[in-house]
Formats: structure tokens, sequence, C-alpha cells
């Protein structure tokens, strides 16, 4: 079965390489983090298997037997008073099926009608909003392999444009608990979108999902408190430049120049390390860095802690409790809280 299962996971992969770029595609908020303390670890965790409901949004075999009747409630105050979250909720079937359900929304705010010189129309207001249902299954092949996937219908509404699509995620998750090792490989948002936001001629205009090959590891060690990890995004496209848009166009060719990033470079913007200090198993501190993000979003001439991430959490009573903090720009913090509870506690 295991066999199986990996000859699948090279069969899709090698289907949608052709067809994925870095950074590109529609439903870009299902790669926003979903909880508190995936926002400390860099936004981006595959491997830590924690017994923690929400990294199921990250890898869908990180489900385990703990995971059963756990809840877990997050939101976020984003950017320009962005506001998303997302809740979830584990149930176990049997000794080796593990179920979870989840909803990811972002709602953009109110937006006043304007025309193209910023006349406001009226009083009338518009919204924008991005939700995803997150369907969970995961199974254990053997005592540290657990298989996973995610299915996922997505919905996006803009003002009177709409769309909807369909994604999944196949992840994979191995635990070696003697040595406090664990690591996963997830298949993120393979898919297509359904119904595009407007038509061409006719014809529906769909756009591709953001696909995402991660792999991470995770690791702890055995005689200090403190586990550190390490996870690669974008695996299915090494080339991470851009055109960019601050610099004036070529006079001959009129096209704008291209950042050069060399080798180490790239490979860096590929990789994500996190360091958690975890003295007991209700309290943790958490501190990260993205490196694409400090490269791409830091400002020349300003000091930046952008791809610097921190949290940490704590128990309290029979509550999880947890904090998040991102800088993305100079002065732009993103704060996350969430709220995570097992329901087996309140059992008299």
């Amino acid at each position: 079965m295991t066999k199986r299962f990996l000859l699948l996971v090279l069969s899709v992969t090698a289907s949608v390489l052709a067809f994925s770029q870095a950074g590109t595609g529609v439903y870009q908020f299902l790669n926003l983090p979903v909880s508190s303390r995936l926002a400390a670890l860099g936004s981006i965790n595959v491997s830590l298997r924690d017994n923690d409901v929400n990294f199921a949004f990250q890898n869908p075999a990180l489900l385990t037997s703990e995971t059963n009747n756990m809840i877990g409630l997050n939101m976020a105050n984003y950017l320009a008073d962005i506001k998303f979250g997302s809740a979830v909720y584990g149930r176990n079937f049997g000794d080796k099926n593990y179920f979870a359900v989840g909803i990811q929304y972002v709602d953009y705010g109110n937006f006043k009608y304007a025309t193209e010189a910023n006349d406001q129309i009226g009083d009338t207001y518009f919204t924008a909003k991005d939700m995803a249902l997150n369907i969970m299954y995961a199974r254990p092949l053997t005592n540290r392999i657990t298989v996973g996937a995610t299915l996922k219908p997505v919905y996006s509404v803009y003002e009177t444009y709409t769309s909807y699509g369909l994604a999944m995620d196949a992840g994979v998750s191995y635990n070696d608990s003697a040595n406090f090792f664990s690591a996963g490989l997830v298949l993120k948002n393979m898919g297509t979108q359904l119904k595009g936001y407007y038509s061409v001629d006719g014809d529906q205009h769909l756009e591709p999902l953001p696909f995402d090959i991660q792999l991470g590891i995770s690791k702890k060690f055995n005689h200090a408190p403190l586990r550190l990890s390490m996870t690669l995004d974008n695996l299915q496209h090494w080339d991470l430049s851009y055109e960019s848009t601050n610099q004036p166009t070529d006079n001959l060719t009129g096209t704008a120049p291209t950042n050069k990033i060399g080798f180490v470079d790239m490979a860096f913007r590929h990789a994500i390390f996190a360091a958690e200090f975890i003295p007991s198993k209700n309290f943790y501190l958490t501190a990260a860095y993205n490196d694409r993000r400090q490269q791409e979003m830091s400002m020349s001439g300003f000091k930046s802690m952008a791809g610097f991430s921190f949290g940490g959490g704590i128990r309290l009573y029979k509550f999880q409790v947890g904090f998040g903090m991102t800088q993305f720009q100079v002065g732009n913090y993103a704060y996350q809280f969430s709220i995570s509870t097992s329901l087996n506690e309140f059992r008299l």
C-alpha cells in the first residue's frame, strides 16, 4: 500500500509540474497561515507532529489519534484591516480513520463605489470575501507512516464577480517518536477553477490554482527543550525571480528588468527555518525566518524585520491559547490569535 501511494504521488507530481509556477494562480488565500503557531513558524510547516488539529490544514497526514474531538479557532488581524481566520474540528472513527472538517475565510472589508478618478458614487458599498471548506482524512500505514488527503471546495466573491473551484491536498507524514524526529511531504492545491470571475467571448476565463510542493523535517533535542524545523516550499518551481515593477523599463525592449538571483540566494528563498522552545507541554515560544519574504518585502534604506515571525502559547485550564506576530514590511505587523481544546477534557 505504501508503494502504491508513493507511485500515485509521483504520477500526480509529474502531471502538474509543467503547469505550475510559484506565486501565480487564484485563491492565494489558501497559502495564509491558519493558526498563530503556524504564523510563528514562518507560515508553513508540514512536518511537526504535535497533536495539533490546526496542522491538518497544512498536512492532512498530521491528524492523529489525539486530534479526536479537538476544536481549533483562529483569527488574524491582517494588513489594511483585512480579517481572516479558520475553524476546525477533528473526529476519529475506529482506530485508524482520522477525520477533520475545517473552514478558512478572508474578509477584505467594505469598499465604496468610485470612478477611475476616485470620485465616490453615492453611499453604497460592496464587499469581497474568500472561503474554503476543508474535508480532511488520514490513515496510518505503519506505526511511523501516515498518509492523508484534503478535499477543498473554494468560493470567492468580489463585488458582483464570483468564482468557485475545487482543490485537493495529498500528504504523507513520517514520525520517529523514539528519536524525536518527524518529516512531511505535501502536494498542495491540486485542482481547478470551475467558474472564473469573468468570461471572454462567452468562455469562462479559468486560471490555475497555487499548486505547491512542500517538504519539511523537525527534530527535537534529546536532552534540551528545543526543537528545530526546516521547511522547503515551491519545490516544483526553482526560479522564484520576478519582473520588477518599480524600476524603469528598457527603452529598447519596453520590458521591466528581471531581478538576478544567484544559486545560493535562490536556494534559501525556498527554505523556512524555525526554532521552538518547549520546556513543557503547557508552554512554548517560537521564532522563524522566511528568507524569500525577507528578500522580497524588505525596503531599501529602512530597517525591517520582514521575514521574521514570533509567537508563543500557553495552556490555561483546559484551553491552549496562542499568539503569533509577523512583519511583512516596515511598520506592517500581522497579529494572529488561536484557541483550541479537546472536548474530551469536559467529559464527566
